[in-house]
């Protein structure tokens, strides 16, 4: 494997602002032609107790799942967590109005819960950037309550290794296919084994999702955005490159999504 992992230290240059994250996420979520909406399935592995659950979206970036659990579950108490103040801002804006959830700015290797205070935490596509996930896991057990629940989503660590595929065919970033896993840290293979060191791990669900890049201008407004590689963020220019070996048939790339359901102990 070559190069650093920058979802391990870029996080500003990352997430500093939200205009990044929203492109790459709305060019994946325009590609996808398999897989079941993350947040719906979260909420239907949980039992967050009605109305009454105590409820902390740990990583929530730009607040999609936050809403959706608002809306689903009704919690009692529902917390937003996340390190950048510009998803923050962002998951504000997508709450309903009557959720009246609080947003928290903080770092989850530390989060400022009290022990044994929370139902139900959600990590979903989050814990891949910690350089120790195990650390974060202590403090999910730390803040539930004895019987609470955590549901914890990642993705395969050779999600869209098709893409690194073509990145590199197109003499993008030749050494595409050997650069580490955005998910190296905790993917589908390592979490359940990460998540047993503090949490009894219930049920580990594994769902296919298939994503069709329909030409070299889809694909290139996703690629440009992806900090896996070494590219221009010229998009027309990435696009030209991608043209003579994608046309205008697209690319398809895969990925395993995997649904961690844990218990405190």
């Amino acid at each position: 494997m070559t190069g650093a992992n920058p979802f391990l230290g870029a996080q500003e240059a990352l997430y500093g602002g939200s205009d990044r994250l929203a492109q790459r996420t709305t060019a994946l979520h325009a590609a996808k032609v398999r897989g079941r909406p993350v947040a719906e399935v979260i909420s239907e592995l949980v039992d967050p107790g009605g109305t009454r659950g105590i409820v902390v979206d740990v990583g929530c970036g730009r607040g999609s799942t936050t809403a959706h659990l608002a809306r689903s579950w009704n919690p009692r108490s529902l917390t937003a967590l996340d390190r950048s103040p510009a998803l923050l801002a962002a998951a504000r804006r997508r709450l309903p109005p009557e959720a009246q959830a609080s947003l928290v700015c903080a770092d989850f290797h530390a989060l400022p819960l009290a022990e044994s205070s929370v139902d139900v935490v959600v990590a979903a596509f989050c814990l891949y950037h910690s350089p120790h996930p195990r650390q974060v896991v202590a403090e999910f057990a730390r803040c539930l309550r004895r019987g609470g629940q955590a549901v914890l989503v990642t993705k395969s660590a050779d999600s869209y290794r098709e893409l690194d595929e073509l990145v590199a065919a197109a003499g993008l970033d030749p050494h595409a296919p050997q650069r580490r896993s955005l998910y190296e840290t905790f993917h589908s293979g390592n979490a359940a084994a990460t998540v047993a060191a503090h949490l009894d791990v219930c049920a580990v669900v594994d769902h296919q999702h298939v994503f069709g890049f329909r030409d070299a201008e889809h694909t290139a407004r996703y690629l440009t955005t992806t900090p896996k590689y070494a590219l221009t963020s010229d998009q027309a220019a990435v696009a030209d490159r991608l043209r003579p070996l994608i046309g205008q048939t697209g690319v398809t790339a895969t990925s395993t999504v995997s649904y961690l359901v844990a218990r405190r102990r």
